[in-house]
């Protein structure tokens, strides 16, 4: 075999032949390898460029999360001072709605004061009376005439805590009010007790004038079941028969909207018998029930207000519950009868307990009774 024009043996050939398939080999692998490694150069130019874009989106993110937590941190600034300042002024509403409220509670007590003082209103309890005497005087024919005197009994609230103690002599008491204190001894314990000026809520006193009719009476109950004209006609034809209780009518007024009226007799006895009997019997097509009352009016004259202090009556206060309430009084009536603590004989003393209140009426000549 001839390589060149030159003569080589067969055994070299084979090799040279090898090596040429060894070298193409190796050429194709470097080949592959450098189109490898272009492939991976620009997969990594990639990977940067991507790199980069995420260190991008990254660093937004850190400004956008830096500017939320600027803005953040301003927004709860400015609310903490805003509420602050809301607490401010809820304190200051607060100290206002007080300063408010307790000269509302001033107000309601002058004014109570001032109804007190100048406002006549008194609960008249329910009493029989008795005429015990005719006053000789010239009466209208129609009407009884009749005038009470109604007098309120000047009373004091008394409290738990508080004793009222009245002296025979009134120089006793004025010793007491000129004390600060007084002392009490209680078996091995003290108790320091406060004496007051004890002032009266204003009572009043008026007279009650009152003219009952002789001839007339108010009725009630009538039913709507008739015309207004022909119920008249009907309530004036029962009212008139003397067989129902009635009498010979001069006048009578019905009113259908309240089923009310009043009826004037000519004579003076059938009202009065009407109003003992309470009811009246009336042909309205079928028999109806009325109520009879008495028609009369009234006046209030002679209103007088008056108020005033108890002089021999002195109000304690302070007073701790030491002991039950009997003991208690026993050993303040005790303490006060002996001249040494500047006191003087006691007429009477009351201690109202913890827990407990009365109320006091005084009468003109100073003695006390308890309700």
């Amino acid at each position: 075999m001839s390589v060149n024009g030159e003569l080589v043996n067969p055994d070299e050939g084979s090799r040279m032949s090898e090596a040429a398939a060894e070298l193409k080999k190796y050429k194709d692998l470097m080949e592959s390898a450098d189109n490898e490694k272009s492939r991976l150069l620009l997969e990594k130019a990639e990977a940067e460029t991507e790199k980069k874009r995420t260190e991008a989106e990254l660093q937004s993110f850190m400004d956008s999360e830096d500017n939320i937590s600027e803005r953040f941190n301003r927004d709860l600034l400015e609310v903490q001072e805003e509420r602050e300042s809301l607490d401010r002024a809820n304190q200051d509403l607060k100290r206002d709605l007080y300063d408010l409220q307790k000269k509302l509670q001033l107000k309601r007590d002058e004014s109570d004061s001032l109804r007190r003082k100048f406002k006549i209103e008194a609960r008249i309890p329910v009493k029989l009376v008795k005429f015990a005497r005719v006053l000789e005087r010239e009466e209208a024919e129609d009407q009884v005439e009749s005038k009470f005197t109604v007098t309120q009994t000047p009373s004091f609230l008394l409290k738990s805590g508080q004793a009222l103690i009245t002296f025979e002599e009134e120089k006793v008491a004025e010793q007491i009010l000129r004390l600060a204190k007084c002392s009490v001894a209680c078996d091995k314990a003290k108790i320091e007790v406060k004496p007051y000026t004890l002032t009266l809520d204003p009572s009043v006193k008026f007279e009650v004038h009152i003219q009952v009719s002789k001839k007339s009476v108010r009725f009630c109950n009538a039913p709507p079941t008739l015309p207004e004209e022909r119920m008249r006609d009907r309530l004036e034809l029962s009212f008139s028969r003397a067989s129902r209780g009635g009498g010979e009518v001069e006048k009578l007024e019905y009113h259908k909207d309240t089923g009310s009226g009043r009826v004037t007799f000519l004579s003076t006895g059938v009202a009065e018998n009407l109003v003992h009997r309470g009811k009246f019997c009336v042909d309205a097509g079928s028999d109806v029930v009325l109520d009879v009352l008495p028609l009369y009016e009234y006046q209030l004259r002679k209103f007088q207000t008056y108020s005033g202090a108890p002089s021999r009556t002195v109000l304690l206060g302070g007073i701790q519950a030491l002991m039950n309430e009997e003991d208690l009084q026993d050993h303040l009536e005790i303490h006060f009868q002996k001249p040494s603590n500047y006191g003087g004989e006691v007429e009477n003393i009351k201690y109202v307990p913890d827990g407990a209140q009365l109320t006091a009426f005084f009468s003109e000549d100073g003695k006390e009774k308890e309700d």
